[in-house]
């Protein structure tokens, strides 16, 4: 099974090796017709610091690093 990658903005770097990513989806309501936008934060294991507050990064599932870290920053999307 494929690892999933999604791309989000790095919302805390204040972990040592750790930021925490908010990754947002949009979707139609089904009733309601509207476009809702919904977020969810992801915390990621970034080895050398370098992501700060602000980048836009792309993260890929991984195996459990710790107790709430799953994730890992692959690279960052605006060096792209």
């Amino acid at each position: 099974m494929p690892k999933r990658v999604l791309q989000g903005t790095v919302v805390s770097d204040k972990n040592d090796k750790t930021v925490v990513v908010r990754v947002e989806r949009r979707f139609t309501h089904p009733m309601m017709k509207k476009t809702v936008r919904m977020s969810k934060k992801y915390k990621a294991h970034d080895e050398e610091n370098a992501c700060k507050v602000g980048d836009l990064v792309t993260i890929q599932e991984t195996a459990p690093i710790s107790k709430d870290k799953n994730w890992v920053v692959l690279k960052d999307a605006q060096a792209q």
